[in-house]
Order: structure tokens, then sequence, then C-alpha cells
């Protein structure tokens, strides 16, 4: 019983850890056409309008944005978000750190409640600090206005053979 209460955990994990991720794309493509229209306040109707979003889903990513300090909210019947600061004050790390709190690729390491039973004994922590470090810094130094800018074309690129190809005529 144990086990299937581990693989039940788990998987309500990622299936919450999707939620969020999805969640944090769409709060992406909400600040990109909030910043595109900076002298505007957005409601949450209009964005949907304008991005695809379903309403609730937009009215729930611009609340926990808002919350988070991304965006600045005015009420009453003009009322709707607009950036808290300008798009090149904006990073990626503060955006995700908003939808989903802190970042790191493991809880032993994150600002998390929760302790991890073999934290004492665990001989990677310190590795996984390095690694959620380099993290922290390459979504830090990306801002919403770096993510505005139109991506460069891609150079074509030789098809590389299957490694599997030669097991299949065999």
């Amino acid at each position: 019983t144990v086990w299937v209460l581990c693989r039940v955990r788990r998987r309500l994990s990622d299936i919450d850890r999707l939620i969020r991720g999805k969640l944090r794309d769409y709060a992406v493509v909400l600040l990109r056409q909030i910043a595109a229209e900076p002298g505007l306040v957005h409601t949450a109707p209009r964005l949907s309008d304008r991005t695809g979003l379903p309403d609730p889903t937009v009215a729930k990513v611009l609340k926990i944005l808002a919350r988070g300090g991304i965006l600045r909210s005015q009420r009453g019947a003009a009322g709707g978000y607009g950036l808290a600061r300008a798009a090149d004050q904006i990073t990626v790390a503060a955006i995700i750190t908003a939808m989903e709190g802190p970042i790191a690729l493991t809880e032993c390491v994150s600002d998390s409640l929760s302790a991890c039973s073999v934290e004492a004994l665990c001989p990677m922590r310190g590795g996984w600090e390095k690694v959620n470090l380099a993290l922290r810094t390459a979504l830090d130094s990306v801002t919403l206005a770096d993510m505005m800018q139109p991506m460069p074309a891609l150079e074509p690129r030789a098809a590389v053979p299957s490694p599997y190809a030669a097991v299949a005529g065999d």
C-alpha cells in the first residue's frame, strides 16, 4: 500500500507540474501582449480575445502575476492590468517565481518548507545547488523584452542518421 500511495502522489505531482507549466506558458503569452501595448489598461476579457486563451484562465493568471508583483492592478470601471515595471526590467526568473514559487530542480535546495528525509546523508546536495544556481542565473539574464524579440532564422542542419537504422536491417 505504501508503494501505491507513493505512485499516486508522484502522479498527482506530475499532473500539478504540467498544469503549472501551462499556466507559466500562458503567463508569458499574456505578458507579451500587455507589454506590446504598454499605455493601455488590459482586462481579462480583452486579453482573452487577443490571445485566444480561455477567459477564466486569463483571469487566474493575471491575479497570480499581480500577487507576484509582475503586474499592477487598477480597480473600478476603467480597471484592468498593466506591467508593474518596464518589460526590460521583468526577468523570466521573476515570472516563473511569481507563477510557481522558487526555482529549483530539487526540493533540498529550494526555499521549500518540506524537509528531505535523506538530506543529511545526500552526497549530491552541493552539486544540485550549483545546477540550480546556474539555472537561476540564466533565467535572470533573460527579460520579457528579450522574449518579445523575433528569433533569428535557424540555418538548416544536415540530417543525422538514426543509430537504429543499422539495427533495423539486421
